[in-house]
């Protein structure tokens, strides 16, 4: 009888019980997707916000050599997103992370990543649904000319803050720059129409959560339309950027590609989050595995695809982008691809207008697809109460799980501020991302198969040890300090070293123990990804967390279909 808090699932159980329908995890979804629908699904969640928002801050702060940052980034997820095709060929069924955590590392560490996908998902979704509201009225003012009322379009903590800045600007005359008093302008004219009851002054982003409540609706009715809508935005939206990378062409003016690295390799570092947070989607087609022909053989196929081809188009935007605005002209700009046309191109800025909106709806409907499908997962293990794994008997679709991430994200998104979350998503993906990786090295190797993905085996034994030892001499500076102030310093230079002693430990089992390349390099890239992220999310991440064990504790860890049964 098991009651540990690692209790593991068989992969072989599972596989079985799947193929023969007869499990929990035949849950009866509509298996409709192929290699090019998994494709455009994984182009659909990564080409977003990133590129038509997140990428201007990250420019301002490397130059032309965030391309390099992209190239970096890309191998980065290339790592664990083949782990990810590794558990996607071996383990066809819907939980993405959580369930491969479940047949390695345990229950407990399955649901702490299962919680934290919740999270990634959620907030992933309310960042992207108020980047969306400030699309679609660009969008409205600039080609229809129509100006929605602005305290519709703000949270109440952005537009108390921005109401006190631009007061404290204006009375101080510093309102020098037209782009600042435009912005005060909006804060003042927000705060001063804004309905107002029992004293306060009511601000909530109307578009944002109108969006969500349209695409969860798309979600709830079925896989098949949402599969088609997709598939059209994908379409549209990466024609739309293969012409601005062509026209922009035109633009470019090599001298500003000079100096590369403005700030070195460390200003270009500063954009990682900006630029990672941009690859932030190409793990939530893993939680379809039940909806795919032939999940086996076509999930790896499409994470793989769909990272290539994003990459390519990435390090292309970020060239033309800085090819033709210096670096510095990016300070605050939060859509850089409309910015560089505005005056040279208008009729331009606006297909990019239309682009963003539609890109940003894309994202939206693929983590709105795959949010639901963790609660169903986690459910079906009895971790989670019996309604999240409710099956609309027409369409299909996890009724119950839908309906509540709609109702999460939509509130989230009418009330919170985003910029105090957006790192939350980051922490949430490099921790999967992290798992998924190491849990590659327990699996058992087996024999190729023909048709299905298969890990290749790289010994990393000596290079592994080699790269660290390159890394310890290119930041020898920075671990010299770290070590010469220990105690002293921030929070970040303590993770800083506690990466470093994580990653000389993993060389040398590497060397001992012959790992293979691939799956350490996934689990040290995501590492050193996760320490540059501020103090605040990860306080706000710990205390998700907190609340997670609770609820495990107090329901998953009795409820669980593993309690009092022996160990597969």
């Amino acid at each position: 009888m098991s009651n540990s808090l690692f209790r593991k699932k068989s992969i072989d159980v599972i596989k079985k019980e799947y193929e023969a329908g007869l499990s929990d995890h035949s849950s009866g979804l509509k298996k409709i997707l192929g290699v090019r629908d998994l494709t455009f699904m994984g182009i659909a969640a990564v080409i977003g916000a990133g590129i038509f928002s997140t990428i201007g801050g990250a420019a301002y702060n490397g130059g032309p050599g965030i391309s390099l940052l992209f190239v970096i980034t890309a191998i980065t997820c290339g790592f664990s997103a083949l782990c990810y095709a590794e558990f996607a060929s071996r383990v066809p069924v819907a939980g993405s992370a959580y369930t491969y955590s479940y047949v390695t590392f345990g229950e407990l560490i399955a649901w702490i990543i299962g919680w934290a996908l919740i999270l990634e998902y959620a907030i992933g979704n309310i960042v992207v649904a108020i980047s969306w509201s400030g699309y679609f009225n660009n969008l409205l003012v600039h080609v229809f000319n129509i100006n929605l009322p602005s305290w519709m379009l703000v949270d109440p903590v952005t537009a108390g803050n921005a109401f006190t800045e631009a007061s404290n600007a204006m009375a101080a005359g510093n309102i020098a720059d037209p782009e600042k008093l435009k912005s005060y302008q909006f804060a003042i004219d927000a705060y001063n129409n804004a309905p107002v009851i029992g004293g306060n002054h009511i601000f909530f982003n109307l578009p944002a959560f109108i969006v969500v409540a349209l695409i969860t609706w798309l979600a709830y009715i079925g896989i098949k339309e949402s599969k088609q809508s997709a598939n059209f935005m994908v379409i549209f939206k990466v024609a739309v950027i293969i012409f601005v990378i062509i026209a922009g062409a035109f633009f470019v003016d090599t001298n500003n590609w000079t100096p590369f690295m403005p700030n070195g390799f460390e200003g270009v570092l500063k954009g990682v989050s900006a630029v990672f947070y941009a690859y932030i989607g190409f793990d939530a087609i893993s939680t379809m595995a039940e909806e795919c022909k032939d999940p086996q053989r076509d999930m790896p196929k499409g994470m793989i695809y769909s990272l290539i081809v994003c990459t390519v188009l990435y390090i292309l935007i970020a060239l033309v982008l800085t090819g033709i605005e210096s670096y510095s002209s990016f300070k605050d700009v939060n859509d850089p691809l409309a910015f560089v046309f505005e005056k040279r191109a208008p009729w331009i800025e606006k297909i990019v207008s239309i682009s963003a909106v539609v890109a940003t709806t894309s994202v939206l409907l693929v983590f709105q697809i795959g949010q639901p499908r963790i609660w169903m997962s986690m459910s079906r293990d009895g971790l989670l109460p019996k309604i999240f794994q409710k099956i609309h008997p027409k369409f299909q679709t996890p009724s119950f799980a839908t309906i509540l991430t709609g109702v999460i994200v939509g509130v989230g998104a009418l009330f919170i501020q985003s910029g105090l979350v957006t790192d939350l998503t980051s922490i949430g993906t490099l921790f999967a991302f992290v798992l998924v990786s190491g849990g590659v090295l327990l699996l058992p190797r087996v024999a190729k198969e023909p048709g299905k993905f298969h890990l290749p085996y790289i010994n990393g034994k000596f290079i592994v040890p080699a790269l660290m030892a390159l890394f310890i001499y290119v930041f020898r500076d920075r671990l010299q300090e770290s070590l010469k102030h220990i105690g002293h310093e921030n929070y970040q230079e303590v993770l800083f070293l506690v990466f470093v002693l994580i990653a000389v430990i993993l060389s040398v089992l590497t060397f001992i123990r012959n790992f293979s390349f691939i799956p350490i390099m996934g689990v040290l890239s995501c590492l050193y990804l996760m320490i540059e992220i501020p103090a605040v999310s990860w306080t706000w991440f710990f205390a998700w967390m907190g609340l997670g064990l609770l609820i495990y504790f107090m329901y998953g860890y009795r409820n669980s279909k593993l309690a009092g049964k022996v160990r597969s």
